[in-house]
């Protein structure tokens, strides 16, 4: 069966989402979010597309982006070169993105600012934050900045005949909505390497058993909350027993 012929855009500007094979991740560290940026704006200094947003997910990145070449040959560009780096690093072999990323055309003004504030508040809702400024690895800080008078490496224009100061920016971007812009189950399946070096990146840990019961507990449920993990694969890994591992989940479920 061949596959669907994409949508091409009156505007040139896509919603595109990369996301890891399997729904793995994409990003163990900071680093490898910091490597993916700079890889991202090479690519936009390159003269292939101007940037709108963007937000780096473990397992999952969303970019709004107005094309000025072929859009699957600057994302092409961008995963080929994080890619050989990436498994360079972990010394790793094959793919490391879903071959076919996916995509939506933005063709209205109103449709550009509902997939911005989805882009700026997909951590927000993923990881109960607080506030969009928590989250160092979107754009939301940088449209901030940009009405601080910074310099940014991102085009910010776009926003000022909607928002004329940054609070009017902040107000919209918090709004509570129910957009879903291509969505899809952020839950992944982890290989028990890969969740302890998930312990080790995000909790500095090598182990859990001999911690207090409440930030045990914590770490036991926020694991088992996002990933698509067994009570018995967490009870193999942690060395905790499965009864331990239950209470935990269903005091927190009740």
């Amino acid at each position: 069966m061949s596959r669907e012929k994409r949508r091409k855009s009156k505007t040139g500007i896509y919603h595109i989402m990369l996301r890891g094979i399997d729904q793995r991740h994409i990003f163990i560290d900071d680093d490898d979010r910091t490597k993916f940026l700079k890889t991202l704006m090479k690519a936009k200094e390159s003269g292939g597309f101007s940037l709108y947003a963007y937000c780096l997910m473990d397992n999952h990145v969303h970019l709004l982006i107005k094309e000025n070449e072929e859009i699957g040959t600057s994302i092409k560009r961008i995963t080929v070169s994080y890619v050989q780096w990436h498994n360079n690093k972990y010394g790793r072999t094959g793919h490391l993105f879903q071959n076919r990323y996916t995509s939506e055309v933005v063709e209205s003004e109103a449709y550009f600012l509902v997939v911005l504030r989805y882009i700026h508040q997909n951590p927000m809702k993923a990881m109960s934050l607080q506030t969009l400024s928590q989250y160092a690895w979107s754009s939301y800080n940088l449209y901030i900045d940009a009405y601080d008078s910074k310099s940014v490496a991102i085009e910010t224009d776009i926003t000022r005949q909607y928002f004329m100061n940054k609070k009017s920016f902040k107000t919209y971007m918090l709004q509570p909505n129910n957009d879903t812009c291509l969505d899809f189950n952020q839950k992944i399946r982890y290989t028990d390497k890969e969740i302890i070096e998930l312990l080790k990146n995000r909790y500095a840990l090598n182990e859990v058993s001999h911690l207090p019961k409440s930030d045990r507990d914590k770490i036991i449920v926020d694991i088992k909350k996002e990933a698509d993990v067994s009570i018995r694969q967490l009870s193999r890994i942690l060395g905790i027993g499965r009864g331990i591992i239950e209470k935990a989940y269903k005091k927190t479920s009740s």
